[in-house]
This record gives structure tokens, C-alpha cells and sequence, in this order.
């Protein structure tokens, strides 16, 4: 094949793939935010649910500041209302960024104050905890899947099927935009 078909073979895929992707945008664009706003609630509504149910088990857990400054039981309130809350509202699209930035608050404590190696010597034995069951390493790999899809919910918004888009789209219609 001569660097002229080549070229010609190339730009038509460039093409072709342009023309794709404008019709994927078109047809489903800014739906897919609900995938990750449904993972999400589920799993964080989960972890709620389980604290409304159960135990405290925080008592005797370190802290950072200035949760530090805070009873085991009002830590236990806060993260159980903001695991039980924050589900209802990424379900539904509604102050998803504000909702997104408080669950990424609570994944970092848990990331530090239980998901975290107790001790590490190298970046070998810290990237031993990269994983989903604790073999004394640690195991922050799915509080750190979760931090990152809230940290993509934050930065895209909601999508298109949701309150915070109606509500954007309502207030342009009244406001004649």
C-alpha cells in the first residue's frame, strides 16, 4: 500500500470515527453519569444502611483533626446520615456536586482512619494494600475506586438525567435563555 492510500485509508477512519462519536454524543450524550450516580448510591446507601442497623464500631478508632474532636458515637451520626442522604441524591441527580465533594470527604477519613496500611516500610508493602481483603497490608482499593468515580461526578455534574439539569434547564426557560 502506497503512503498515499495510507493517508487516504487513515483520514477516512478519522472521519468515520468523528461521525461515530457526534452520534453517540447526540443519542446518549450526558447520560452517562447515572451509571456512577447508581454504583454509587448503592454502595454508600449500603454502608448506611449497615451503620443504621448495627454497632458502633468507631469507638477506639484515631481520628483526623478535627473529627478528632468529635465523640466515636456523633462521628458514627455524621457519616451515617451523609451515607443514608447522599445515596437518595445521587439517585436522584440533586446537588450531586455538594454531595459528591461530602462522600469523598468521608472516603478519605475511611481511606485514613481504617482502609490504610498501619504501617509501611516501602512503596512496596504500602502498594501490597492496593487491594479488596485486608492481609495486613491495608486494603484501600475500592474506597479509592469510589473517591475517584465521586471525584468524575464532581468534575462532570450529574448528566442529563437529572434534578440539577431540570432545575438548570427550568431557570433558563424562565429566565428566557
Amino acid at each position: 500500500m502506497s503512503d498515499a492510500q495510507c493517508a487516504c485509508v487513515i483520514s477516512q477512519v478519522k472521519k468515520l470515527t468523528a461521525q461515530t462519536e457526534t452520534w453517540f454524543n447526540q443519542q446518549t450524550g450526558g447520560y452517562a453519569p447515572i451509571f456512577l450516580r447508581i454504583l454509587l448510591a448503592y454502595e454508600f446507601g449500603e454502608a448506611g444502611y449497615e451503620k443504621l442497623v448495627g454497632d458502633n464500631w468507631f469507638s477506639g478508632l484515631a481520628f483526623p483533626i478535627p473529627f478528632n474532636l468529635l465523640s466515636a458515637d456523633v462521628n458514627w451520626q455524621l457519616a451515617m446520615c451523609f451515607e443514608i442522604i447522599g445515596p437518595i441524591a445521587l439517585v436522584l441527580g440533586l446537588a450531586t456536586r455538594f454531595f459528591s465533594v461530602v462522600l469523598m470527604l468521608l472516603t478519605v477519613i475511611a481511606i485514613a482512619v481504617v482502609h490504610w496500611p498501619a504501617e509501611w516500610h516501602s512503596l512496596a508493602e504500602l502498594w501490597q494494600g492496593y487491594a479488596i481483603t485486608d492481609k495486613g497490608f491495608g486494603n484501600y482499593k475500592l474506597p479509592l475506586m469510589y473517591l475517584l468515580m465521586l471525584a468524575s461526578l464532581f468534575c462532570s455534574g450529574a448528566g442529563s438525567l437529572s434534578l440539577d439539569a431540570w432545575w438548570v434547564k427550568r431557570g433558563q426557560e424562565n429566565c428566557g435563555v
